[in-house]
């Protein structure tokens, strides 16, 4: 077998039938598999995903539910996969026509791929206001780590590749797929970015889970930059411009309170800022991305 795409979900009732009829749309000509890795989901996921099993013929459930979070149910589910290369697929997420196919053909060629995000479709204009259009021309970039990386419902690569590396850390809650994508580039095995290849991108919708997003990336890219890119020594340049981001935010919530968008927006830069300060505490780092 050539392709597993591999779904993590936790109480993915909501979407999961629509990701799975998006898959059923892909023309693939070769044999691949669906596995769907169960993280413990008590809604009707379970139910809807059964909907499928006379449409997808090699449409399989795993249960991954031994330790909470995605990188888990990932792991799970690539260890039960056939094919030689994995494609990874979140379950909020939606497939474009096509999406199948170029990332097999990337895989061809490459070890390690990613698809493009778009963030049209499944978003209305507030909840894209708050958040870059990231990996919409390339793959993302952070100043502070050696190799570019891209989320993990992008990510193809082969399956021996994935395993070497031992998975995703299942001990990172967050930020889990940027550090996958450099312990891989670290192996020499550089990504490559498949334009060919869209997903698109469902976001937060709601103020509070923008925030607690936000907060949580923010939080963990400490950690990132403590592992993979921290000099030395303490950096009080980046201090001084966490505060100066502080001092602009503050300057700016009268004119964001206006509107949806921009509360949506002050939701994210708030979430980042006191993330930022979590992370700096909690890994003994100096905050980042805020310059």
């Amino acid at each position: 077998m050539k392709l597993s795409v591999i779904v993590p979900c936790l109480n993915a009732a909501q979407t999961i039938e629509d990701l799975l009829q998006a898959l059923c749309e892909q023309v693939w000509p070769g044999e691949w598999e669906i596995i769907l890795a169960d993280n413990g989901s008590t809604d009707e996921t379970l139910k809807r995903i059964e909907r499928y099993r006379g449409r997808i013929p090699c449409l399989k459930v795993v249960q991954a539910a031994a330790h909470r979070g995605a990188s888990h149910a990932r792991n799970v589910g690539a260890y039960a996969a056939a094919g030689e290369s994995l494609l990874f697929c979140d379950a909020d997420d939606l497939p474009a026509q096509g999406w199948a196919v170029a990332m097999e053909s990337a895989l061809r060629d490459h070890d390690f791929v990613a698809s493009r995000l778009d963030f049209e479709r499944l978003n209305s204009l507030s909840a894209r206001a708050a958040r870059d259009q990231t990996q919409v021309d390339g793959l993302q970039r952070f100043s502070f780590l050696p190799f570019p990386h891209a989320g993990a419902g992008t990510l193809g690569v082969k399956r021996s590749l994935h395993h070497a590396i031992g998975g995703f850390d299942e001990s990172i809650l967050v930020c889990e797929d940027i550090d996958y994508c450099m312990r891989l580039q670290q192996q020499a095995k550089p990504l490559e970015f498949v334009p060919s290849a869209v997903l698109h991108c469902r976001l937060r919708a709601t103020s509070g889970g923008v925030y607690t997003q936000a907060s949580r990336y923010a939080e963990y890219e400490v950690y990132l930059y403590k592992k993979y890119g921290a000099p030395p020594a303490w950096e009080l340049w980046r201090w001084r411009a966490y505060l100066q981001s502080w001092r602009c935010v503050m300057r700016r919530i009268p004119e964001l309170m206006r509107t949806a968008e921009g509360k949506t927006l002050l939701a994210w830069r708030v979430g980042r800022l006191m993330g930022l300060l979590k992370g700096s505490i909690r890994f003994g780092a100096p905050p980042v991305m805020a310059e």
